[in-house]
């Protein structure tokens, strides 16, 4: 790595889809020390053979994280999957308020997309009052708003091609896709090369939309495929559960 900024980098959700990519990119580029914090520590013992430090760890456990984060450092903060509104934000807390104390230098933290007030995503006033919690700190940051997760749409390509229609409820909306992969080399990225405080956004190179999507998906299949943009109404959820 021929980046001046030292470690340890640490990355909290590492047994996570995002976490486990983080931590690849940055030992393919030299990043360390590195640790990576989970709830599972059991599940990372071929990290620690490759010489990772992995310390169990846990959000909503505030007493762990005073080991987990022990050291300071860069920390990188996976946001939570818990969709419960108001749950995310306490377990963030909790980490924010850890790594104040652990003396933490940089704190990245992947949030969403314009989770401003207008947003309607029900979770967004999490990330947005997580990213503020992070602000009030003073600890230089990056927040990383990621947009949503190509990989999501092979899931819901697949049902679709099975069912002949792609269901949303997005309407006409549009989305940047991107790659988990490529979220994940900025976040190792912001954690090898970030000083000061930024806020960068995480998107995919156009906004596309169902529309476009189910176009794509007619080409995969060999067969035309629809959007039904009723979906969440009750005769939708019948219909594809028949």
């Amino acid at each position: 790595m021929s980046n001046a900024i030292k470690g340890p980098f640490i990355v909290t959700g590492a047994s996570g889809q995002l976490g486990s990519q983080v931590i690849e990119n940055l030992l393919a580029q030299g990043g360390e020390p590195l640790v990576a914090i989970t709830r599972t520590p059991e599940k990372l013992a071929a990290l620690r053979a490759r010489g990772v430090d992995v310390r169990a760890g846990d959000f909503n456990d505030p007493t762990t994280l005073g080991k987990a984060f022990a050291g300071g450092g860069r920390l990188l903060i996976i946001s939570t999957d818990d969709l419960e509104p108001g749950k995310r934000l306490a377990a963030h807390r909790n980490a924010i308020a850890a790594a104040q104390e652990a003396g933490i230098s940089h704190i990245v933290y992947t949030s969403l997309t314009n989770p401003d007030e207008s947003s309607p995503i029900t979770f967004a006033a999490d990330h947005r009052e997580s990213e503020a919690l992070i602000k009030q700190t003073g600890i230089p940051h990056t927040i990383l708003r990621n947009c949503l997760y190509a990989d999501l749409l092979l899931m819901s390509g697949a049902q679709a091609i099975g069912t002949g229609a792609l269901y949303a409820a997005a309407g006409d909306g549009k989305a940047g896709y991107v790659t988990r992969a490529d979220c994940a080399r900025a976040a190792a990225a912001a954690l090898l090369s970030e000083t000061g405080s930024t806020l960068r956004d995480i998107t995919g190179p156009e906004a596309v939309g169902h529309a476009e999507i189910a176009a794509i998906l007619s080409q995969v299949a060999g067969k035309e495929m629809g959007v039904d943009k009723t979906w969440g109404s009750s005769s939708s959820l019948r219909s594809v559960l028949r």
